[in-house]
């Protein structure tokens, strides 16, 4: 199945594209790429990649950009691209945290897109000048939780929206990893390096890495809005100076209760997301690792499974879908589905028409949210787990 509205997007000319970050060595800038260029809505045209200009040349070169648009400095490049009469219209900021806030700031003040990596900066006080930014600019602000991509979440969310569960009670949401089971950022490794730095990172170890997309998560399908927590972290490993696994009691507001666990010390797991609401009328259960099913049991009855375009698949999830049921789409597939929201923002305003409420992405606003909470679960564990609004 394509995706509607994709035969009229393609006669629009691809947005011109910066990036800032990604260059070599760097896991998430090549799946932002990717992602950009899944459905045809993007053309990688300039780059800031790397921290160090020699550095950002070569992998500027490494990704044939026209040397003239590989830049030294997100700076330099917001300066000249936007003097530029094909400069970038919008720019992906795959960064580590601490930077987001600056390199995004050049941009949108500039009336330049940003699309850019979770979590939204490293700390609140940058989080709320970010949306003040982003507020100002005019510009869309675009924060790639791409987990909100995948069809049958959206499946999920439409349910939950229609009443299918009924009052939403329960919100059980985890997502375990190993990776980081041992002290693998004093081995140099880079990615370990700078997420265990509270200097790059922020408060957050787990929580902000991962914790965070699993606090989105349950947001974006629920609907609810998160009143307190209670939260105690852990740094297992020795020495490491920001937690690599928490357990957290949420409160919502209108009563449900939550539970989400997070950790990068469980061995067995690699990219465990999973995510289950039960409500008056029936309970959902979502695992990232078979994302094309969703499980539905109304409450009295048995099991049901939903596939991604099969019997049962709505309308949000089949908007979405790429392919036929029974062919997976998966990581890749539900990250492109972000910037092909994106691009269907940019389109509109390219054209000067509201952007079509079908359309849905996580807002600077989604990202003040995740920060806060990050900084709340920091707050409760210091506290011994008391009770912290948000």
């Amino acid at each position: 199945m394509a995706i509607e509205g994709k035969e009229e997007q393609a006669r629009e000319p691809r947005i011109r594209l910066g990036m800032v970050g990604g260059g070599a060595g760097a896991f998430i800038g090549a799946v932002h790429r990717m992602a950009a260029r899944l459905d045809d809505q993007f053309d990688l045209v300039a780059g800031a990649l790397s921290s160090t200009p020699e550095k950002a040349i070569a992998s500027g070169r490494d990704l044939g950009l026209d040397p003239s648009r590989t830049y030294g400095s997100y700076k330099e490049m917001a300066i000249r691209e936007a003097r530029l009469k094909d400069g970038i219209e919008a720019v992906s900021i795959v960064t580590p945290n601490h930077v987001h806030y600056e390199a995004a700031k050049e941009f949108l003040k500039r009336g330049i897109h940003v699309i850019c990596d979770k979590p939204l900066t490293s700390n609140l006080a940058d989080a709320k000048k970010m949306k003040k930014a982003a507020d100002e600019s005019g510009a869309l602000f675009i924060l790639t939780h791409n987990y909100t991509g995948y069809p049958m979440v959206r499946q999920a969310r439409e349910m939950v929206a229609n009443g299918e569960l009924g009052k939403i009670r329960v919100v059980q949401v985890e997502y375990p990893q190993d990776w980081l089971t041992e002290a693998v950022e004093q081995t140099g490794a880079k990615q370990a390096v700078w997420r265990t730095d509270p200097a790059q990172s922020g408060a957050g170890g787990s929580t902000g890495d991962i914790g965070t997309h699993a606090y989105n998560l349950a947001a974006f399908i629920t609907g609810l809005t998160l009143e307190s927590l209670a939260a105690d972290l852990d740094s297992f490993v020795e020495g490491r100076r920001l937690d690599d696994n928490a357990h957290v009691m949420l409160r919502y507001e209108g009563g449900a209760k939550g539970m989400l666990w997070c950790s990068q010390v469980a061995p067995g797991h690699e990219n465990g997301l999973k995510i289950r609401v039960y409500g008056t009328k029936g309970g959902i259960e979502w695992v990232q690792a078979d994302p094309n099913y969703l499980w539905f049991t109304p409450f009295g009855e048995p099991k049901r499974l939903i596939t991604r375009n099969g019997a049962g698949s709505g309308a949000a999830a089949g908007r979405v879908s790429r392919i036929p049921s029974g062919h997976p789409e998966g990581y890749l597939e539900a990250f492109a589905t972000i910037y092909t929201e994106a691009a269907r923002a940019i389109n509109a305003v390219r054209q000067g028409v509201a952007v079509d409420k079908a359309v849905i992405y996580p807002t600077v606003d989604d990202g003040v949210k995740g920060v806060a909470f990050v900084e709340a679960c920091v707050a409760s564990s210091k506290k011994n787990g008391a009770w912290v609004k948000l």
